[in-house]
């Protein structure tokens, strides 16, 4: 009897295991609003899947990574993504690339991947990087060629181009469409524009600079 019950508790257990191990995918997408009329449906959580009979090399393959960014701006940095906007085949499979470009003293600045970790290498340069942990703390780092580093999913991160030299990193992500937040520009540069008391009250600024500051043609390097 004591056997029975035994078998009984281990396979509740192992349905509530299954049960409690269930979950939602992650998004790969800002949102996905729900509708009860499938005919207006038109996106998917990702992209839909071609006919696997219909694939080709072409849908898996990228070609131009291999050239410098323009970096000609007012950040001094370029990115060039290949994700499964550039690279269909990447569909699914959780994992996406970039290669971003700094001209000396080049700024990656202030933003968050709201879908992905990204572990950055640097090739070429010193890069000065860091994020900034939910409970405020700054970890930082000073990468030379070679080194690696990863900025957990969601954190906001930057790379700073320290040396008087061009740079160039390598970022892996974990999806295949991170998405990218640059927080100055969702900030001051949103459309329409955040309600100027709000960032007066968030920031401690005068009004008048808060106006300045969203008046400005606030830029991405994507």
């Amino acid at each position: 009897m004591k056997g029975v019950h035994f078998l009984a508790a281990f396979g509740l257990l192992v349905l509530a295991f299954t049960l409690a191990s269930a979950f939602d995918p992650s998004p790969l997408q800002d949102f996905c609003v729900a509708i009860n009329d499938t005919k207006t449906g038109v996106f998917v959580n990702g992209k839909v899947c071609k006919d696997p009979k219909l694939a080709t090399a072409e849908d898996f393959f990228f070609r131009g990574l291999n050239k410098p960014g323009n970096t000609a701006n007012q950040l001094g940095s370029k990115v060039t993504p290949v994700n499964v906007l550039q690279m269909p085949g990447l569909n699914t499979l959780g994992i996406s690339l970039a290669r971003i470009d700094f001209a000396p003293y080049g700024l990656n600045p202030p933003h968050t991947h709201p879908r992905g970790t990204e572990i950055l290498t640097v090739l070429e340069g010193t890069l000065y990087v860091g994020f900034v942990t939910s409970d405020n703390r700054l970890i930082t780092k000073v990468l030379y060629p070679g080194d690696v580093f990863v900025f957990p999913i969601g954190l906001i991160h930057f790379q700073f181009n320290v040396g008087n030299t061009n740079a160039v990193a390598l970022a892996g992500l974990s999806s295949q469409n991170p998405g990218v937040i640059t927080i100055a520009k969702a900030v001051f540069g949103s459309n329409p524009a955040i309600n100027p008391n709000v960032l007066v009250k968030a920031f401690q600024l005068d009004l008048n600079i808060v106006k300045q500051l969203q008046s400005k043609l606030w830029m991405d390097n994507n």
